[in-house]
């Protein structure tokens, strides 16, 4: 009981220590993704996704020891939808940020989990989000000139990416009677695996120089080694419902990270459709609690 309490940051009863996680989950996790764009100049989002997600993979590996273990062979196909997904999703990502803010490519991204969440859901609450969803992708979309200077292939592949991330959520829920440290693992491998022959044939051997490996190696400890682990130290301590909401600020805050560390500013418009993203997320996470 006093471990509990513990990690549920004392006996108040507010979860300050797993809140903490997860917002260093957070913060590494859009730091790591400034520090890999610095890449892009040199090998391309395609070359930074590749190590990214190549480092990602050996990290994981090497800490689950996945070799160890064998999965049953009617699983494979199980985590092999589940890993392909995921290397699209972040190919996808890293391609959007090329051309679009980095805030705004989170906001549109998470369109994806917003959409599973709420239209699996029958409630008339629910609508109010949708509409806050909605409103805030169009004011993100190149229409009519709504979206300002957003270019309109980076804004395809964010809402590429969100779509990836729905179905990453769709097929990792299909894996949930697997070790999770393991298929996690698994599933960075072959998305790294899916990625490479696209970083390799953009990059070429540019990919293998010593300082673009070293940074290529910080950027996947910051925005997946250190995310994931900080990340089920909070799950520990957190309900469902204050995790939602937690995560529901992402947008927002990777908005206020690219504008102090790559200096990305936001029109009001593209400040607005953010806001929207996240009132629709926390929404979601608040009324979706269950008792």
């Amino acid at each position: 009981m006093q471990n509990e309490q513990e990690d549920r940051g004392g006996t108040q009863g507010f979860p300050l220590k797993p809140v903490l996680a997860l917002l260093t989950s957070m913060v590494a996790l859009a730091l790591g993704t400034s520090l890999a764009k610095q890449l892009f100049p040199l090998i391309g989002a395609q070359g930074t996704t590749t190590l990214r997600l190549g480092f990602s993979a050996l990290v994981l590996l090497l800490a689950t020891r996945t070799w160890r273990h064998r999965l049953p062979r009617q699983d494979w196909w199980v985590v092999l939808r589940y890993g392909v997904t995921l290397g699209v999703m972040n190919l996808m990502f890293y391609m959007a940020i090329r051309t679009i803010p980095f805030g705004v490519a989170v906001a549109i991204e998470f369109c994806g989990p917003l959409a599973v969440a709420l239209f699996s859901s029958r409630r008339r609450i629910d609508y109010l989000w949708i509409a806050c969803a909605v409103a805030g992708l169009l004011l993100l979309l190149p229409i009519r000139g709504a979206a300002g200077s957003l270019d309109p292939a980076g804004v395809l592949f964010a809402l590429a990416a969100a779509t990836c991330w729905a179905g990453y959520i769709i097929f990792g829920k299909r894996t949930q009677h697997l070790h999770a440290g393991r298929t996690v693992a698994l599933g960075v491998a072959t998305g790294a695996l899916v990625v490479a022959p696209v970083g390799l044939v953009h990059a070429g051997t540019s990919l293998f120089a010593p300082q673009v490996l070293l940074v290529g190696l910080g950027a996947a400890v910051l925005s997946s080694a250190i995310p994931m682990f900080l990340e089920m130290k909070a799950l520990r301590g957190l309900q469902a419902g204050t995790y939602g909401v937690m995560t529901s600020l992402e947008p927002a805050l990777t908005a206020t990270i690219a504008f102090v560390t790559l200096g990305e500013s936001l029109t009001w418009a593209q400040w607005g459709a953010i806001v929207l993203t996240v009132v629709a997320a926390m929404g979601s996470a608040l009324t979706g609690q269950r008792p």
